[in-house]
């Protein structure tokens, strides 16, 4: 079968390779399940990826099978399969287990292992092919109601992760009413985010570099009552003159400097969540680090980074994304800005991720089948 790989490592190596089709034997404990590709999503992960920036093939491989942002249909189930049956929808986690504490309790996005297994990423083969076999346990069910916008999924879990690690941790407080948030970063991610926050019930503030006018992803923050500004226009820092401090920042732009200023926008007893991977050497100068300290300090401040997400935050996501279809119904849709038909059309997939500027792209995915 096709499927869309890289040799890790090696810049421009995107490439269809043949692969045999997986089997339910693959899978112990007669827990396997066949699953039909429908839809991959592609990302700045997988354009860095194919940069040779990171990426490590799976044991006895020299090569990566890419995608990680994934949604199929079942095929085919093992004997000791009881929560799905064929013709499900379903969206697999992206996390295996490794050898840590917390692998062993089901929370692999937290593994301080130093070798980890994503798949697409590290050490596994992800989900851009015409099928994959997985273990039911890392399989999530779909309602065919959200079928559409599905393919979602996995980058919104990460939002839920944040947030939920946000809420755990304002546990400390005993009781915290934040009612004001910004969102650093207006892509598919940042748009995701301030749905998840609205959906709760916060004020959002959204801020992208692109200027407001004409541009989309501007006009969805506002089609669900957030306000959009632009940072050539209007600073983080400054923002606040106009909107007060935010109790909740989540930051999603891939750009380590705005870290600062939002450091000095929260509220006393507000959090900052980071969510950039940020791999290049950027320094900043002229941080006023005793004022952002003193502030850290005498307001309880606190900043934390996530990535990755188990299966509790995929759960999360699934209500999410029913719940956006009843509140804001078709808004999701719109993200899905550009389809290629065919994994062998790769190249226009990463055509628009290198070039999304150019495309006016959101969210690019490939549809396998249909």
């Amino acid at each position: 079968m096709k499927a869309i790989a890289v040799t890790p490592k090696t810049a421009n190596s995107v490439r269809v390779v043949e692969v045999d089709k997986p089997k339910l034997t693959e899978i112990k404990d007669g827990r396997g399940v066949l699953v039909e590709v429908l839809r991959v999503g592609a990302c700045g992960t997988d354009r860095e990826i194919n940069a040779g920036e990171y990426g490590v093939a799976p044991k006895g491989f020299d090569f990566l099978v890419l995608g990680h942002e994934n949604f199929g249909r079942v095929a085919q189930i093992g004997e000791n399969v009881k929560e799905l049956t064929v013709g499900d929808f379903v969206v697999a986690s992206v996390r295996r287990p490794g050898r840590s504490f917390y692998d062993k309790i089901g929370t692999p996005d937290f593994t301080t292992d130093d070798k980890y297994y994503e798949r697409g990423i590290s050490r596994l083969h992800g989900f851009m092919s015409e099928f994959y076999a997985e273990s039911a346990d890392f399989l999530v069910k779909i309602p065919p109601a959200i079928a559409n916008i599905a393919v979602l999924l996995e980058p919104l879990s990460i939002i839920e992760k944040g947030l939920k690690q946000a809420s755990d941790i304002q546990e400390r407080l005993k009781i915290w009413r934040p009612k004001t948030a910004a969102v650093l970063g207006t892509g598919s991610v940042g748009l995701l985010t301030t749905l998840a926050l609205r959906l709760r019930g916060y004020e959002v503030h959204g801020f992208g570099k692109d200027k407001g006018k004409g541009y989309l992803n501007a006009e969805l923050c506002e089609a669900i009552g957030a306000t959009y500004d632009s940072t050539l226009e209007l600073s983080v820092t400054e923002s606040v003159k106009k909107y007060g401090e935010y109790d909740l920042i989540f930051e999603c732009t891939g750009y380590s400097p705005i870290i600062f200023d939002a450091m000095q926008s929260l509220n006393q007893n507000g959090i900052l969540i980071l969510s950039s991977v940020t791999g290049g050497k950027r320094k900043t100068d002229k941080v006023p680090s005793d004022k952002i300290n003193q502030q850290f300090v005498l307001g309880n401040r606190i900043m934390f980074g996530t990535v990755n997400a188990n299966r509790e935050h995929f759960e999360l996501g699934v209500k999410d994304l029913a719940l956006s279809e009843a509140m804001y119904q078709g808004w999701l849709s719109r993200m899905l800005t550009h389809k290629v038909e065919g994994l062998e059309n790769y190249e226009k997939v990463f055509d628009i991720l290198n070039n999304a500027a150019k495309y006016n792209a959101i969210k690019v995915y490939f549809e396998v089948n249909k």
